[in-house]
C-alpha cells in the first residue's frame, strides 16, 4: 500500500537524521558582542554587498535597505540563535489523567536555509504522550518558532524541536514531522516551484509503526472550522 510506503521512507528519513549535528553551529564567542553591535556590522556588510552589486546606495529607496537587512537579521529571522530567546518550558501536572496522544498541527514554520540564505515556509505536526508533565499548546507553536528562526536545515529543525520538548516533558516519547517548501530549491536551481521536503523525527513510542500511524492520521485529519 503507498501508506505503507510513507511510513517506511519515514523510517528512512529518521534514520538518516543521525548522520546530521542537532546543534546549530554556533562559535564559542557567538555572544560576546551585543546586538547592536551586530546590526552596525552586518549594515556594513550589507551594504557593499549591494553596493558590489551595483546598486546606487544613495537612491532614497536603497539608503535604508541596509539596516532594515541587518536589524531584520539579528532581531526577528536569526533571533532564535540567541538562548535568551528560548520560550520559557514551564509544565503543569496532568490533574485530568489524559493518557493519549495529544497533537498540536499545522504550527507555522518560517525559517531561512543557511546555504543560500533564502526562505523555507511551511507547516510543523507536533505531538507528545504526557508522562505526567503537559505543556501550554502556545509553547509548542513558540519553540517550533525559536529554532526556527535561525540559519538552518530541515531535518535539524525537526530533531531540535523534538529534543527540546522531550527536554521539558522529561519523555522520549515526542514526535515532530515537517513539510516546508525551500525557496533555494523553488526560486533559484531547479526552480521546481510544486515540490516540498517532509522531515520526521520520532521518539520513544512513536518510534511504534501503529503509534507512528495514529499520529499520521492525525496530521491528515481535515481540521478547517
Amino acid at each position: 500500500m503507498k501508506y505503507d510506503k510513507f511510513l517506511d521512507d519515514l523510517d528512512l528519513i529518521d534514520s538518516d537524521h543521525k548522520k546530521f549535528s542537532a546543534e546549530t553551529p554556533l562559535r564559542e564567542d557567538a555572544f560576546e558582542i551585543s546586538d547592536k553591535e551586530k546590526i552596525s556590522i552586518i549594515e556594513k556588510n550589507v551594504k557593499e554587498i549591494l553596493f558590489t552589486l551595483g546598486m546606487d546606495m544613495n537612491d532614497d529607496s536603497l539608503k535604508g535597505t541596509p539596516k532594515r537587512v541587518a536589524k531584520a537579521y539579528v532581531n526577528e529571522l536569526f533571533g532564535g540563535l540567541n538562548p535568551e530567546n528560548m520560550p520559557k518550558g514551564s509544565t503543569f501536572n496532568n490533574k485530568y489523567q489524559y493518557s493519549e496522544m495529544l497533537v498540536e498541527k499545522n504550527i507555522t514554520v518560517f525559517s531561512t536555509c543557511e546555504h543560500h540564505l533564502l526562505p523555507i515556509y511551511g507547516k510543523a505536526h507536533v505531538a507528545y504522550f504526557s508522562n505526567n508533565n503537559v505543556i501550554g499548546l502556545s509553547k509548542m507553536n513558540r519553540i517550533v518558532d525559536y529554532f526556527a528562526r535561525r540559519p538552518q536545515v530541515q531535518e535539524r529543525l525537526t530533531i531540535q524541536v523534538v529534543k527540546a520538548l522531550q527536554k521539558i516533558l522529561k519523555t522520549d516519547d515526542v514526535a515532530c514531522v515537517i513539510d516546508a517548501k525551500h525557496m533555494c530549491v523553488n526560486s533559484r536551481g531547479i526552480r521546481h516551484i510544486d515540490c516540498s521536503t517532509v522531515t520526521g523525527e520520532f521518539g520513544g513510542k512513536f518510534k511504534d509503526k501503529l503509534i507512528k500511524r495514529e499520529f499520521l492520521d492525525y496530521i491528515r485529519t481535515d481540521s478547517s472550522l
